[in-house]
């Protein structure tokens, strides 16, 4: 695929509130544990976006990326109630006025990082949005070897 077409795509910020995914990840993993039906039909659904996703990015079905980005985070919000915060939903709702087509936190949530996605015409206004809302504009590029040491 294309790395240089897919970086065009993406914005990633800081929210600027931490996030202890400790306590979002231990809660979801009681849940799955304890035999939790939602919990479990959301990871379900949750890994068939997965293989949708990577279907949808070889094929550069950008309109598809977008909407399983967007039908990821509905299912993953679901898991545990700290896993969004108000500043997140804000933040996802600018963006996706300013043209995002899928926004989703890394990790486990509840603060950390925001993945924004959207047309390359509509990154700008995306990272204005961002910015906009208080979140720090992180510089990236997708790392294609992994981690090597030395």
């Amino acid at each position: 695929m294309d790395l240089a077409d897919l970086n065009e795509r993406i914005v990633l910020a800081y929210t600027g509130e931490p996030r202890n995914s400790g306590i979002n990840n231990w809660e979801v993993t009681k849940a799955h544990i304890n035999g939790d039906r939602v919990v479990r039909r959301n990871f379900d659904r949750i890994a068939a976006i997965a293989f949708g996703m990577r279907l949808a990015l070889e094929k550069a079905d950008w309109n598809e990326v977008g909407r399983l980005l967007r039908e990821e985070w509905t299912n993953r919000k679901k898991n545990a109630p700290g896993i969004t915060t108000p500043l997140i939903d804000k933040l996802i709702e600018s963006t996706r006025k300013a043209g995002a087509k899928g926004a989703k936190v890394c990790g486990a949530g509840g603060g950390g990082c925001l993945f924004c996605y959207g047309p390359p015409a509509s990154r700008a206004a995306i990272a204005e949005a961002l910015a906009a809302g208080g979140a720090r504009l992180l510089d990236y590029h997708i790392e294609t070897e992994g981690l090597r040491l030395g």
